[in-house]
């Protein structure tokens, strides 16, 4: 029996503290910048033209890298590379909030993403190799799946209070004391087994391989936002992106030491739960674009109001992701909390879709709010865990990076699927209903809404279709003890019950 089965960390509780604490500064950075833009924008006299890069920067490095970030963490070690990962990110967040120019914030932007990418996997694969008890293992996703859920609306209450009573600087100073206390913790505390350690060589091809495409399908979907899908730039890097990750999937399957083992993925629960986290995030984001939008235009919500608007999703995500799934999941299968959870969450978001000049908050948004959360929390918390469920400790970085790059190009697609049905439906009404309209100023509101509206139901539709998919594909028992999980790969199927139960 591997001597990770005999060893339990006396300190893992604390642990967790430091983790989650540079999760919650990752998954904030997401959405606080969001908050700021205007005012940065209007501080450092960035155009309209390279306004978008202070958003993609960060995500074509994050989202290229996280592959490569996981597989360094199985490779240096966990502790080294989460340590690692939270000096850069500080390092870039001053450089950041320094800023006098474009060109300083945008690099600044995409050194946080290069950091981010090494913070993230390394995160939640510490999870993974420090809590291996079933019980244990649950309470510990519960709290990492309700920051995860959560911590971008958490990001837009801090960013808006930032923004708006310091300033748009502290969105990325706020950062560094956050850096500072979880390194401290996490040498103090975190113990890496060295035995969890990937030896091999490091797969060169497959790293500029999975970069390139990741990047290309990535910038592919944010092009495709501002210049339009069928424009020969969208076209040519999704054609690039496609190329290159058939090449990368070629290439994995004939190497010795492959960055991404295809049996992670290949696996039937991994693949499903990949797929419906991706899927569930597509929907998320443009939650989140749109109904800041309007609750600050259409309403006329200061940046703080708007932010803590929001609080009773997070409250729903805790909720659903610390008293429901981490209480049921070493109890019935994954895809019973997973599937009704992104069900409930589709109710919440079929609520918002009757939003208008008028709406309540306290009748409908707030009711749709709390379903929304309840239901992300419930699903996010067993979908974490199995992502690294029965993985082998040695690709238990990939197999998280894999969790952050599906989320990563979940939003990255929904900011720009959404966005476009949005503006197609907004400009189609303003047209058809120009004739008839009060006035100009009333006309605009209402196509605005009409737009978030048409684009909050292609939402609730692909909530649905992440509920069916983790209801067919995720066919795993409970992530209790007594045994392995159905359906994980045959090369993790002897690790799975020593490694994971005790």
């Amino acid at each position: 029996m591997p001597e990770t089965a005999q060893f339990v960390d006396p300190r893992r509780w604390k642990a967790l503290i430091f983790i989650a604490l540079a999760q919650l500064m990752v998954v904030l950075d997401a959405t606080i910048v969001n908050i700021a833009l205007p005012s940065a924008q209007a501080d450092l006299g960035i155009s309209d033209g390279n306004r978008q890069w202070v958003i993609t920067a960060y995500a074509l490095a994050f989202g290229g890298l996280l592959l490569f970030g996981g597989r360094i963490a199985d490779l240096w070690g966990r502790k080294q590379t989460f340590i690692v990962g939270l000096a850069g990110f500080a390092a870039a967040s001053a450089i950041g909030g320094a800023a006098l120019n474009t060109g300083v914030l945008l690099g600044a932007r995409a050194l946080q993403g290069v950091f981010g990418a090494l913070l993230a996997p390394s995160a939640l694969s510490l999870l993974a190799v420090m809590f291996t008890d079933p019980k244990e293992r649950a309470k510990a996703f519960g709290v990492f799946g309700a920051i995860a859920g959560g911590g971008g609306a958490v990001g837009l209450i801090l960013g808006g209070v930032l923004t708006e009573y310091m300033d748009w600087r502290w969105t990325f100073f706020v950062n560094i004391p956050f850096a500072i206390v979880a390194a401290i913790g996490a040498v103090a505390v975190i113990r890496d087994p060295v035995e969890s350690r990937n030896t091999s060589r490091l797969d060169v091809p497959g790293v500029l391989l999975a970069t390139s495409g990741l990047v290309s399908l990535v910038y592919g979907f944010t092009r495709a936002e501002s210049d339009g899908w069928s424009a020969g730039l969208t076209i040519g890097l999704f054609v690039a992106a496609a190329v290159l990750l058939i090449t990368f999937v070629a290439v994995e399957s004939r190497v010795k030491a492959p960055l991404l083992p295809l049996r992670v993925i290949t696996d039937r629960n991994r693949g499903g739960v990949y797929a419906s986290l991706g899927l569930a995030i597509i929907g998320m984001f443009g939650l989140f674009l749109f109904l800041t939008y309007y609750m600050q235009v259409v309403k006329g919500y200061s940046p703080v109001r708007t932010g803590f608007a929001f609080l009773p999703m997070v409250a729903g995500m805790i909720t659903g992701s610390t008293q429901i799934g981490a209480r049921l999941m070493t109890r019935v299968p994954a895809r019973l909390l997973m599937g009704p959870g992104f069900l409930v969450a589709s109710v919440g978001m079929l609520l918002l879709t009757q939003i208008d000049l008028d709406t309540s908050y306290p009748a409908l948004i707030l009711p749709g709010f709390l379903l929304l959360g309840l239901g992300m929390g419930t699903a996010f918390m067993p979908a974490m865990s199995l992502a690294t469920h029965g993985v082998e400790p040695r690709d238990a970085g990939v197999a998280s990076a894999m969790v952050n790059t599906s989320q990563q190009v979940g939003g990255a697609i929904g900011t720009a699927l959404l966005n476009t049905i949005a503006a197609s439906a907004t400009t189609a009404y303003a047209k058809s209903h120009a004739a008839g309209a009060p006035s100009r100023t009333a006309l605009e509101l209402q196509s605005m809404v009409h737009g978030y509206t048409a684009a909050i139901w292609w939402a609730v539709g692909i909530l649905v279709l992440a509920g069916v998919i983790a209801i067919t594909m995720v066919n795993a028992g409970h992530q209790g003890g007594g045994g392995t999980v159905a359906g994980s790969d045959e090369g993790a199927a002897e690790d799975a019950i020593p490694v994971m139960a005790h």
